[in-house]
Order: C-alpha cells, then sequence, then structure tokens
C-alpha cells in the first residue's frame, strides 16, 4: 500500500506518440495509455493532483526536416543526426540562424546530452497529432468530475530554436525566453506532494530526461518518485540512452512499479 499524498505526472501521452497513426508513433505505447487510463480509473479517489504535459512544435523546428537542407538544397531525411562540426562544413545547412545553431549545437554537445536528431513532423501545434490520448483524455475528465480538481496541462516545445525532451528545462535554455529556463515552480510544486508517480512517452527520451532533470536539480523528489514501467516504451533502438538514468534513479530511492501492483 503507497501511503501519503499522490501526485501523477504523465508525460507526452499524445496521439502522434501513441496511436499507431501517429507521426512519431512509439510502438507499445497504444498499449501504455490503455494502462494509464486504467490505473487513473482504479485510484481516482487517492490521486490527488495529475500533470500533462503535452509536446508542442512549429513545422520550422530547429529539429523538424524544414529547417535543415543538404548541400544540394533538399530537405534533410528524419533521423538525420547534426553535429556542430557538420554545420561548419556545411555538410548539414540550417536554413535559417545559422550562427545560432552553431552555437546551439556546441552548447548542447558540451551538456553531455543527447545528438541533436532531426524527427518527423510531431504534436504540431493546433492538430490533432498533438492532442492528448482519447483514452487519457476520457480518464482525466471522468477524474475531474470525481475528485473536483482540474488537471494542469503543461505546454513544451513552442520554442522552435531549442530541443525540449524534458518536463522542467530545454536542453539548451534560450536567455529571452522564461518558457525554456528551468521549472523551479513546478519541481516545487511536485515537491509538495508525498509520491510522484510519472509515466509517458517516451521513456528513452521525453520521461528518461524528466527524471535526469529531477535528479539533477530536486535530488530529494527522486526518493519519492514511483516510475510506472508499464506506462512507457522506447523510441525503437534508443532504449539505451533512458538505462543509466533509471538505474541512478534507483540508487537514489526511485521505485519502479508496474500500475497493476500499486495500491493508492
Amino acid at each position: 500500500m503507497i501511503t501519503g499524498t499522490n501526485a501523477l505526472l504523465i508525460i507526452d501521452a499524445q496521439y502522434d506518440f501513441c496511436d499507431p497513426k501517429g507521426a512519431l508513433f512509439v510502438p507499445g505505447a497504444a498499449d501504455d495509455v490503455t494502462r494509464m487510463a486504467d490505473f487513473i480509473l482504479s485510484n481516482t479517489k487517492n490521486i490527488a493532483q495529475i500533470l500533462v504535459t503535452l509536446d508542442t512544435h512549429l513545422v520550422k523546428d530547429i529539429a523538424h526536416p524544414l529547417f535543415w537542407e543538404d548541400p544540394t538544397g533538399s530537405i534533410l531525411a528524419p533521423f538525420t543526426t547534426i553535429t556542430a562540426a557538420a554545420v561548419k562544413n556545411n555538410r548539414w545547412v540550417p536554413r535559417y540562424d545559422r550562427d545560432y545553431v552553431i552555437d546551439y549545437l556546441e552548447k548542447l554537445e558540451a551538456s553531455g546530452g543527447y545528438q541533436h536528431i532531426i524527427w518527423p513532423e510531431h504534436c504540431l501545434i493546433g492538430t490533432c497529432g498533438a492532442s492528448l490520448d482519447e483514452k487519457i483524455a476520457k480518464a482525466l475528465v471522468i477524474w475531474t468530475h470525481t475528485s473536483g480538481k482540474e488537471y494542469t496541462t503543461i505546454t513544451k516545445g513552442v520554442n522552435p530554436l531549442t530541443e525540449f525532451y524534458g518536463v522542467f528545462e530545454a536542453e539548451v535554455p534560450i536567455p529571452n525566453d522564461a518558457e525554456t529556463s528551468l521549472n523551479v515552480a513546478l519541481l516545487q510544486q511536485l515537491a509538495a506532494f508525498d509520491n510522484l508517480i510519472i509515466a509517458g512517452e517516451a521513456r528513452s527520451h521525453c520521461v528518461a530526461t524528466s527524471i535526469k532533470q529531477i535528479i539533477t536539480h530536486t535530488p530529494e523528489l527522486i526518493a519519492k518518485s514511483i516510475i510506472l514501467t508499464d506506462c512507457m516504451s522506447d523510441v525503437p533502438n534508443f532504449g539505451y540512452l533512458a538505462d543509466d538514468v533509471m538505474e541512478q534513479a534507483r540508487q537514489l530511492g526511485a521505485r519502479f512499479m508496474k500500475s497493476t501492483e500499486i495500491r493508492l
């Protein structure tokens, strides 16, 4: 039995990631969101707060194909890896803000984070792809009716000049855009609960980065965290990226459980 107050953080449970027809479908995510919804409905009275993040992008995003071209002028293919050195050598050419892009890539590489990857256009603002998975949305409405509380949405990724995997901070914060900076208020809000339950997509990227950000900025929150292992899946061939973060979280006291094992 899990005791105390519980917050549920659902990361990017959106159409483009969770539906087989989505632009960046994560294999396994369709079943993950079914289990997430079931978890909400089975524990409605004992979840004090639900927060859902919404990955949200413009078409001309630094991690989308249209932002880039090769030396022949052709748009880059999804899943191309971009480095600062390759841009300096004109192997890959940003169509906008070249000097900024080089500086951005150098900062990204110096941070030791993910390599810069071009993704298929996904979660475009105002489109079906950016919407919550239907099963999650219905469960949230039922939870609101039952609890009398409103779920909280957190939009991330709107600024097209930085990647935004983690919930709390962009990969490279932009000085004149506070929304890309560390969300201290959100970390403090979550730290007020006895338990933070984490689910969402994709484990390899947005979930792992969010957990890494918690470890870095609010390590005491990790010991309160419960990571729902059956409510997250990896982008194919990228699962290894999350392994070290998850092991570090485990060593700091995070609990790894299936959604069906938890009794709140």
